[in-house]
Formats: structure tokens, C-alpha cells, sequence
């Protein structure tokens, strides 16, 4: 980045910086983010294939879920990184379409790509994938059906469409039913809106049994054993204290010291603490508990009385399980053991220790109206029991999006191809070049409906014009039947996915496009890796590109 006066070159930056401009930069930036989206690409649908991701320590992630298979594979282009965040968002917002959203950005640059080489200026098609945006998104809620958490025949089919096409596919529909009444379980109201919090359900894996093996715990399955061998391994009727304080002498302060000059003071010094441990217990006694999860330690002495008094405890149990303890037993958690009283106590059906592949596990199931539920995932092996989780967390991610925004769209490719029919009628009423960038984005959004043919070995022309057609004439549900080779009537085929994938696909892809496209200046700084050129940067008149993964 130098220039020139009189003759004299003037230096604004040191040799070895990178710098990509203009068009180059533009087509660069593009390029590496079609190479990201196409990465993904053969995962979309039923018939998607699965990636298998290996590190150089030899660690294996067997996949087709789009956002792990991005976040694991290590990318380093600027232009490339900004499609996995398209991606991240849409895991965070949703849960599910990470794959969508990721296609949908790299056919929105792949469309404007061809319109720069029309010289039409980046921000014209900015400003028209703007607006063919938000007629996107007024299209799909025009469109969109209402659904609520009453009716569980369509949240099923919701779960099921997530799960289509995942390694857990043998099991989906066993699998779906789990998903949807923990959602049922855990939803709550606020302010007449249904609400879901997914972190109150947790998923517990175990390698090992089969997939038919994975079960819902009304209540939660913590990843503890019972502290004592004298106490009891199974407990009916529970009545559950959450201990958050230490049941331990509290230990000195680091600079305080106790002076003991003979051996009478030891023992009165040691009959004090047993003392203490003893009022503590009688404490716990007193409120009627059988069952006590602490967050902290029990002294050996403590867990003794315990036992003899027939009392399960489990020690050092985090934060998390605590909280989710108390919102699925009813139970408070207790910081202080001299205000315990009954009513801060929860209660469950049964608690108990069970084996699972080797290793102790706490079961505490049979809550009465639990907030908080866990889902034992099973498989055969570390990679199967993996992608089922992954699976799970789609149509656990998908099922709650249906019900908090209270709409759902078929799948299949059927929005998609309404939502490219809508956008061309209404380019006609957009004038200038943005009415081109409109068109493109009409385009970039049949990329679904193409990907999903193209991965089922169908000849995506032939079924784009059937779809077009059938569009065209009024079927609104009008999607492509990967089984039969045909286009079918969506909703009746039992393919439903909640509004808020399409929505939020659109909007991070349409928003990361926009961005890509203003840039035209790609200029690396040498103080990235603290010296010298970045690395992966050729040098200038080097040609080519940095490396896009």
C-alpha cells in the first residue's frame, strides 16, 4: 500500500503485508464462502450423506448436522468464517437448518456474483437483497400455519422432519415422541406466550445397549454415586433436601492457629467437632428427609450418621444439577441447615442408584410436575450415541421454535419455491437494478428445493419446473417427495418445520451476503500473529488467494 510523490515512494505499510482490492477482493470473498456452503451441501435432506471429520490426534466426528461439521473443520479465510457464524446463529436461535442457512448464504454470493459481472454496483444488490428480505419474511408468515402445544400429533411430525436423514433415523419415530413430551414437561406461560428453556433438558449419554434404549426421565439423571456404602441404593416416596452449604466443620482461616498443650485438649478439641458434625445431621434428621443432594462436601463422621439413620446422600453435585433438581422436584435449595424446615424439601416418585455401562449414575425419576427433565441418549458406540444427541438437540430445537413463535411451514422445499414465485411477482413492482438483485434472491432461494434433488440422484431441472408449476397453480405445499421422485403435497405427506428456520436462514444469510458483497478491500495486518505475514498469506504479486480452509 504504497504510493508515490515527485518520485519519492512514500511508505503507509511494511513489506509482506497482503492486500486483495476491488474486484479481486470481491470474487475471492465469494469463492471462499461457495467452498464453505458446498461443503455442507451433500448433508441437506433426507437422502443427505454424513462427513467424517479426523484430527491429527485421530479423534473422529461422524456427521451431517451442518453447524458441528463447520465449527470442526478448521477454517481460516475472513469471507469463509463469516458463513459459520451464519451458521452459529441459526444453532443459537433455532437449533435447527444450520445446513439451510449455510447453502442459502453461498447461493445468495454465487447470484451476485454473476450480477458484478454485469457491473452492477455491490450496494444496488445489497439494497435489493434487502428488500427481497423483508418480503421473505412478510411471504412466510402470510403462509405459515398456527400450531400450539396442544396439538402433539403435529409437533411429532415437526421432530420427525429434524431427525430425517440423521444416523438415528432407524429410531426416529420412538425418538420424536421422546423430544415432544419433554417439551410438553418442561414448557411453561408467560404472559399468555408458551415458553421453552432448553437447558432444562439434559441429555445424559451412555455408549453401550441400542438406540430403542434411549429413555425420558420425568426428573433428571445425575452423573453421581451414593457417597457411603451403608446407605441405601433406592429410595420410594423421596423427600429430597438441596444442600448448598458444606455438612463439615468449616475450616479455619489460613493466619488463625489453636495452641494444644496436652492430650485432654486434643479430645475435648475433636468431641467438639464430632459434636458440631452430630448437630448438623440432627439438623437434617429433623426436617423428615430421606434423600440429600449437597453441593459441597460431607465429612466422613457426617456420612456415617447418615447412613445409620438410612438417609442417601450424594456430595459435590454442580451447580447446574442443583438448580435443575430443585425445578423438577419442587424442592428449595437450603443454604442455611437451621432454617431447614419440610417445605423446603422436593419430592420425587423414586430415587436410586442404577449401573449404566460401568459406571454408578443417580436416577431420580417420578417427579410430579417436573420443570426439569433428562434424556438418557443410548447407543451403540461413542460415534452413534453422538450423532443421536445431535439429532435429539434438532428436534428438541425445532419443536420448541414451533411452539414459542406458534407458526409452522411444510418442508420439502415447498416454502422455498412459494417464496421464489412471491419474489418475482414483486420484483415487477421494484424498479432499477435492485428489481436484478431481487431475481437473484428469488433464485438463491430454490437452491433448497435443487440441493434436496440433487442428494436424492433426481435431475434438479426437470423437478424445479414441475415445482414451479405446481406453484403456479395454486398449490401452496407443493414440495419434492425425495421417496418418490416427485413432487407431493407436503403438509399431507407429514413434512412440517417450524416458521422461525426459514426466517432466521433468511435473515443471517441475506445479512452476511450484504456484507460480504461491501467489502472490496482485503488487507492483512502483519500485527495478527505479531510479526511478519500472516500465515497462509501469499506474498504480494504472489498471486492467488490466502487458503480458504
Amino acid at each position: 500500500m504504497n504510493g508515490q510523490i515527485g518520485g519519492q515512494p512514500i511508505i503507509v505499510v511494511p513489506e509482506g503485508t497482503f492486500r486483495e482490492s476491488g474486484r479481486n477482493a470481491q470474487l475471492a470473498n465469494i469463492a471462499a464462502a461457495k467452498v464453505v456452503a458446498d461443503a455442507v451441501r451433500t448433508t441437506l435432506g433426507p437422502k443427505g450423506m454424513d462427513k467424517m471429520l479426523t484430527d491429527s490426534l485421530g479423534e473422529v466426528v461422524i456427521t451431517n448436522d451442518g453447524v458441528t461439521i463447520l465449527e470442526e473443520m478448521e477454517i481460516m479465510h475472513p469471507a469463509a468464517k463469516m458463513v459459520v457464524e451464519v451458521a452459529k446463529a441459526q444453532d443459537e436461535e433455532v437449533g435447527d437448518g444450520t445446513t439451510t442457512a449455510a447453502i442459502l448464504t453461498g447461493e445468495l454470493l454465487k447470484q451476485a456474483e454473476g450480477l458484478l459481472e454485469q457491473k452492477i454496483h455491490p450496494t444496488s444488490i445489497a439494497q435489493g437483497y434487502r428488500l427481497a428480505k423483508e418480503k421473505s419474511l412478510e411471504v412466510l408468515d402470510k403462509i405459515a400455519i398456527d400450531v400450539s402445544i396442544k396439538d402433539k400429533d403435529l409437533l411429532t411430525k415437526i421432530a420427525l422432519t429434524s431427525m430425517t436423514g440423521k444416523s438415528s433415523e432407524s429410531a426416529k419415530g420412538f425418538l420424536a415422541k421422546i423430544a415432544v413430551e419433554s417439551i410438553i414437561q418442561v414448557a411453561v406461560e408467560e404472559d399468555g406466550k408458551t415458553v421453552v428453556d432448553l437447558d432444562q433438558i439434559k441429555l445424559e449419554k451412555k455408549s453401550g445397549g441400542s438406540t430403542d434404549d434411549t429413555t425420558l426421565i420425568s426428573g433428571l439423571i445425575i452423573d453421581k454415586e451414593v457417597v457411603h456404602s451403608g446407605m441405601p441404593k433406592k429410595i420410594e416416596n423421596a423427600k429430597i433436601a438441596l444442600i448448598n452449604s458444606a455438612i463439615e466443620v468449616k475450616e479455619l482461616e489460613s493466619d488463625a492457629q489453636i495452641r494444644i498443650t496436652d492430650p485432654s485438649q486434643m479430645n475435648a478439641f475433636l468431641e467438639q467437632e464430632e459434636k458440631m458434625l452430630k448437630e448438623m445431621v440432627e439438623k437434617i434428621i429433623a426436617s423428615k428427609t430421606n434423600v440429600v443432594f449437597c453441593q459441597k462436601g460431607v465429612d466422613d463422621m457426617a456420612q456415617h450418621y447418615l447412613a445409620k439413620s438410612g438417609i442417601m446422600v450424594m456430595r459435590r453435585v454442580k451447580k447446574s444439577d442443583m438448580d435443575a433438581l430443585s425445578k423438577a422436584t419442587g424442592g428449595s435449595i437450603i443454604s442455611n441447615l437451621d432454617e431447614m424446615t419440610e417445605t423446603d424439601l422436593g419430592r420425587s416418585g423414586i430415587v436410586e442408584e442404577k449401573k449404566i455401562s460401568g459406571s454408578e449414575m443417580i436416577f431420580v425419576r417420578k417427579c410430579k410436575d417436573p420443570k426439569s427433565v433428562s434424556i438418557l441418549v443410548r447407543g451403540g458406540t461413542d460415534h452413534v450415541v453422538d450423532e443421536i444427541e445431535r439429532a435429539m438437540k434438532d428436534a428438541l430445537g425445532g419443536v420448541s421454535a414451533s411452539i414459542e413463535v406458534g407458526k409452522i411451514v411444510g418442508g420439502g422445499g415447498s416454502p422455498e419455491a412459494e417464496l421464489a414465485k412471491e419474489l418475482r411477482k414483486y420484483c415487477e413492482s421494484v424498479g432499477g437494478r435492485e428489481q436484478l438483485a431481487i431475481t437473484a434472491f428469488a433464485n438463491a432461494v430454490e437452491i433448497i428445493p435443487k440441493t434436496l434433488a440433487e442428494n436424492a440422484g433426481i435431475d434438479p431441472i426437470n423437478i424445479l419446473v414441475e415445482l414451479r408449476s405446481a406453484h403456479d397453480k395454486g398449490n401452496l405445499w407443493a414440495g419434492i417427495d425425495v421417496f418418490t421422485n416427485n413432487t407431493q403435497d407436503m403438509l399431507k405427506q407429514g413434512v412440517v418445520e417450524p416458521v422461525k428456520i426459514k426466517t432466521q436462514a433468511i435473515k443471517s444469510a441475506s445479512e452476511a451476503a450484504e456484507m460480504i458483497l461491501r467489502i472490496d478491500d482485503v488487507i492483512s495486518a502483519s500485527k495478527l500473529n505479531g510479526g511478519g505475514m500472516p500465515e497462509g498469506m501469499p506474498p504480494m504479486g504472489g498471486g492467488g488467494m490466502p487458503p480458504m480452509m
